[in-house]
């Protein structure tokens, strides 16, 4: 997306937000400011330097408040989130870091105030789940909150928080009509930071829970409930579609048939037999041993693995981590999605790369969109171009019904 940020790390967590831009969540300058005051620093200057445009920015929403601007207020408070959602990225990992978890509640702190202030308040719902529950939020279809309408239920990834869906999915659909629901999975958001729980690969599971509340509130629409995920949500999305088939339709952006798949060939690169890498938990120690040290020397590697996998996973090792991820995986069960499915391909986004396959084993109704660097749109999750993504998918729902 651009260097706004001299550490490659940190660019791909701080030009995040450019995705945002269209949604009111962050302004180019403010991204390039804040990549010009972490400079040549370290994940502590990130940290800092995002947390500090979060606090100018909270600061000037409650100024706002006492004057009675309760418009600016609301703008003011959202955009601070996502600066606090930001803060943190670099910091992941077990144990909690406590800057993170401090950003984090300030973060939901000004998530909150915000969707207080809207026209029609927004206030924050539990899900029941298990013996805990699942923080949520219903973000009404604009001009039309309190009619029975569709509902999209958004699902996250592995780094995803409910304030990143709001910006990179809830505003456009709810500006097009519809109500969404967000809400923070297992190994996502609240769930992990504060309740200390991992992720889990029957996505079905968590689904039901999610729209087992859904159909309780008044306004939503029960038989036209569509779920969306992006990034890895694009594995757990069509996962929890072969199992709640309460749903109207699915979207994977972009579609992932298992995630142990992304390591295979890295396992053969460094001497396992294709035999071998078909279970990665039972890879012979010193390939284990090569691939540990590759990701470790790795900036991103040791990040996406070391930081956030075992984090995620509530693992400690690499050989517990590759079991955990070989769980991930739509074998066996692909059959079983029966609603429309819509999958998303990247041009450049690695983790697209199995997305055809996967979308040609889908025997129910389905339909592929694909998105190029030529449109601004060939990352991951069409960052870049958030609004394309948005129009192609809204658009596409809006064509069942």
């Amino acid at each position: 997306m651009g260097l706004a940020f001299k550490n490659d790390l940190h660019d791909e967590f701080g030009t995040r937000p450019f995705a945002y831009v269209p949604y009111g969540g962050a302004d180019v300058g403010e991204i390039l400011a804040v990549g010009r005051a972490v400079g040549d620093g370290g994940d502590a200057a990130f940290h800092d330097a995002w947390i500090a445009a979060g606090d100018r920015l909270a600061a000037q929403a409650e100024e706002a408040v006492r004057r009675g601007g309760a418009a600016s207020a609301r703008e003011l408070f959202l955009r601070a989130s996502a600066f606090y959602a930001t803060s943190y990225r670099p910091l992941y990992g077990a144990p909690v870091d406590p800057r993170l978890a401090a950003a984090f509640r300030k973060q939901v702190s000004a998530l909150d105030r915000g969707l207080a202030l809207s026209k029609h308040p927004v206030a924050p719902l539990r899900i029941p789940f298990g013996n805990t529950s699942m923080p949520a939020y219903l973000i009404p279809a604009e001009g039309r909150e309190s009619e029975v309408r569709p509902l999209i239920i958004l699902t996250n990834g592995y780094d995803g928080t409910i304030t990143d869906m709001y910006f990179a999915s809830a505003v456009a659909a709810a500006r097009r009509g519809y109500h969404c629901l967000l809400f923070d999975g297992p190994g996502q958001g609240e769930m992990l930071y504060e309740q200390g729980v991992p992720l889990r690969p029957d996505w079905e599971t968590v689904v039901r829970a999610v729209v087992d509340a859904a159909v309780e509130l008044p306004q939503v629409d029960a038989r036209r409930i569509v779920l969306s995920g992006w990034s890895l949500g694009g594995h757990l999305a069509p996962r929890a579609a072969s199992g709640e088939h309460r749903l109207a339709a699915c979207i994977a952006d972009p579609g992932q048939w298992s995630l142990a798949g992304l390591f295979r060939p890295l396992a053969v690169k460094f001497g396992a037999s294709e035999q071998g890498a078909a279970n990665m938990g039972e890879l012979e120690q010193p390939v284990l041993d090569r691939m540990e040290q590759f990701m470790l020397s790795t900036p991103s590697f040791k990040w996406k693995i070391m930081q956030r996998g075992f984090w995620v996973h509530g693992v400690d090792t690499l050989r517990d981590y590759l079991i955990s991820i070989e769980q991930f995986t739509m074998d066996g069960r692909v059959e079983q999605i029966a609603c429309p499915t819509l999958m998303t391909i990247a041009e450049n986004d690695p983790l697209a790369a199995g997305t055809q396959a996967f979308f040609d084993q889908l025997r129910c109704p389905k339909a592929l969109t694909r998105f190029s660097a030529a449109e601004g749109a060939g990352d991951h999750c069409e960052g870049a171009n958030r609004s394309l993504l948005n129009r192609r998918v809204l658009d596409w729902i809006d064509g069942l019904w």
